[in-house]
């Protein structure tokens, strides 16, 4: 019997060998024997069943493999860097629609990435094994040449989600949309969300969903705790749980850009980080064991700097134009045995991993939202 390596399936190079489900979002960790007899399959001519018969069946009933033969052009598999960059956030443009009052841009610069360079760094991207491409901005369906720059994505074999307010996602552009996943910010019920995003916002976007689900995307949301929104998370987690939402992140906005100014949104942690006990799903980015957050994930922002993500906005760790991975080997990962956390040994840093490094402060110090939402601060 011969078998092939089913479309949507990719072999990726990481610390593990593993086969990645774009479709899906799934990754499955290999051993060296497995990755061999998958990267038999990938080829065109596929791979006769020399393998163990148990693994087989496995990589049949999940979809792995297949026995019709696949013509789908598979990218060059080679060793990804350690740690590997899996999570690319790509600010195509700062320009938006809205004035939200906790954006942490601020004021935009009207900076977007020409299609040609964002396609010099999907190129490198793909390269290093990267799983996962967040389309942000902004907002992202502004940039000037939006279409040519969707129209690339399809070349490459890793997951595309689109980040959206959801108000220009109209008929014709989401039956185009080459992504896999959309991600809406909705950031309350009717009151709340348009508190902070503006008056008409909420049944707009929530419309949107509805069409993007209608449509089969899978589809996301992102919520900010905001001082507006706080009685409202408990019908929430309803409608998204009952409309079919695949993730649903919570989060606490850092104090940077509008938020500044805006202190009427500002949640004090003892009483925001409990919040953050809603949501569900697996989220865009995940971590590793030993790390604090951030471990996999990179930011290229509009004006072609790139940084540990979009918060450290201030302090790249280079440019574009000199190429991803050279940037990205100025990143150092943070240990948490390095978090004042582990000093006090909690017993949660291995699930919390400190929270976000640019909320806490520095490096070092306790991410106290965090902190609040697993019940440790009693003082």
């Amino acid at each position: 019997m011969r078998y092939y390596l089913s479309d949507g399936f990719v072999l990726k190079w990481l610390e593990t060998p593993s086969v990645y489900d774009i479709k899906g979002d799934e990754l499955y960790e290999l051993d060296d024997n497995a990755f061999e007899f998958l990267k038999k399959c990938s080829t065109p001519e596929g791979c006769i069943d020399n393998a163990d018969a148990g693994f087989i069946d496995y990589c049949l009933s999940e979809g792995i493999l297949t026995k019709e033969a696949v013509n789908t052009k598979r990218p060059v598999l080679a060793k990804s860097p350690v740690p590997s960059l899996r999570y690319l956030e790509l600010q195509i443009t700062d320009k938006c629609n809205l004035k939200c009052g906790h954006c942490y841009i601020g004021k935009p610069m009207n900076n977007e990435i020409s299609p040609d360079k964002i396609k010099i760094v999907l190129d490198e991207f793909e390269e290093m094994q990267g799983l996962r491409l967040l389309i942000t901005g902004g907002e992202p369906l502004m940039h000037s040449h939006f279409n040519e720059i969707n129209t690339l994505l399809p070349e490459y074999n890793f997951r595309k989600i689109l980040f959206t307010n959801g108000l220009l996602l109209n008929e014709k552009v989401l039956k185009g949309l080459n992504a896999d996943e959309i991600q809406f910010s909705v950031d309350g019920m009717e009151r709340g969300h348009e508190a902070i995003r503006g008056k008409g916002t909420y049944k707009i976007v929530m419309k949107k969903i509805r069409e993007a689900i209608d449509a089969g995307i899978s589809v996301s949301v992102a919520t900010m705790v905001h001082g507006k929104n706080l009685d409202e998370f408990d019908e929430m987690a309803d409608i998204f749980r009952k409309i079919g939402i695949k993730d649903w992140t919570v989060d606490v906005p850092c104090v940077s850009g509008n938020l500044k100014e805006n202190h009427i949104f500002q949640v004090p942690p003892e009483i925001a980080g409990k919040y953050l006990n809603y949501g569900f799903g697996g989220g865009l980015h995940g971590g590793g064991e030993g790390f604090a957050c951030g471990l996999h994930l990179v930011s290229v922002l509009a004006n072609g700097n790139i940084c540990k993500c979009a918060f450290y906005s201030h302090t790249p760790v280079g440019n574009i134009s000199e190429g991803l991975r050279k940037s990205w080997e100025r990143i150092m990962p943070v240990k948490l045995n390095e978090l004042e956390c582990s000093d006090m040994s909690c017993r949660f840093i291995d699930e919390c991993r400190g929270g976000c490094r640019f909320r806490a402060g520095d490096n070092r110090k306790k991410d106290l939202y965090k902190c609040y939402g697993y019940d440790i601060m009693k003082t």
